[in-house]
């Protein structure tokens, strides 16, 4: 019997036929109602993201696998990690099947290739103490299934997203993440409501992750890679908002502080060199709040 992703949806019959607005009506109420399936899953992505932020801070690696719309869905956000967390790139993997050529031509067959998956658990040497992201939205595509199996047998950790109940790879998964979602407007098309709440779960984890290594503070991304004039003037605004200052005396921390918003933002604060706010981020086990507290206590 097929799973909730490939079922027809209760408003399908007829709907080629209706008004283009009544279209985009049922289109939209199906997006909401999949984003709104998400709410369940929070305990689940809450454990996902505790666990990623665990095997990161130990020294592991975050790598995303996916096919197809699902691969996609994993792309997006992980090409967003290095710089909107600061993030080493190194430390973030994406493995999508068919690689680069899925860029071009999202065909179907690399997601059945079991040899292509584990060619590509290899080529990224996943290895114990990584923690592997595995989205698909019927939980059985064979290339996601196989890295999962391969990688959990290496001692990683494996955090598996699927769309459908019972799906096989949360039998595989240390954390089972289920976005229960409705039927497809168009059956089967899982970019479609399955991707929305995917792209939603997978935000969701990732920033929670990223809030537990210290890379957020009072919703600020302090650890951002400010890497064009946008996000410099983002930084210089971040480190003028925390410590209290004025942009200019901003972009001087920050210059003193080669580009870091955190050790900029102590040095506006009260830390005396980029050497002492280094370290006394180092004191604090990198935990920013408690550094910013001592630098501006003086100590």
């Amino acid at each position: 019997m097929p799973g909730a992703t490939e079922a027809r949806h209760g408003h399908a019959e007829g709907l080629d036929g209706l008004p283009s607005e009544a279209i985009l009506g049922v289109i939209q109420d199906t997006q909401l109602k999949a984003a709104e399936a998400v709410r369940a899953a929070i305990p689940a992505i809450s454990r996902a993201g505790e666990l990623a932020a665990e095997r990161l801070k130990a020294g592991g690696r975050l790598i995303y696998v996916g096919a197809g719309s699902s691969g996609l869905m994993a792309l997006a956000d992980g090409l967003e990690l290095p710089g909107t967390f600061g993030l080493s790139r190194a430390d973030v993997k994406i493995l999508l099947a068919g690689g680069v050529a899925s860029l071009s031509d999202l065909a179907g067959g690399y997601e059945d290739d079991e040899a292509l998956a584990l060619s590509d658990l290899d080529a990224a040497g996943v290895a114990d103490g990584d923690c592997v992201v595995c989205i698909t939205a019927s939980g059985s595509t064979p290339y996601t299934l196989a890295i999962a199996r391969a990688a959990r047998d290496r001692g990683a950790a494996v955090i598996g997203i699927a769309n459908n109940r019972d799906a096989a790879l949360h039998a595989l998964s240390d954390v089972a993440v289920l976005l229960e979602t409705p039927a497809e407007v168009v059956a089967g098309s899982t970019r479609m409501g399955a991707g929305t709440a995917q792209k939603i779960a997978l935000n969701m984890l990732s920033t929670l992750m990223a809030i537990r290594l210290g890379h957020v503070h009072d919703g600020y991304m302090i650890n951002l890679k400010a890497d064009n004039a946008k996000l410099q003037r983002r930084a210089c605004g971040i480190v003028s908002e925390i410590a209290g200052v004025d942009v200019d005396q901003a972009a001087g921390c920050l210059q003193r502080a080669s580009g870091s918003v955190k050790v900029a933002t102590l040095l506006a604060s009260g830390a005396e060199t980029p050497e002492s706010a280094i370290r006394l981020l180092a004191s604090c086990n990198q935990n920013f709040r408690q550094a910013l507290e001592m630098a501006r206590a003086g100590l």
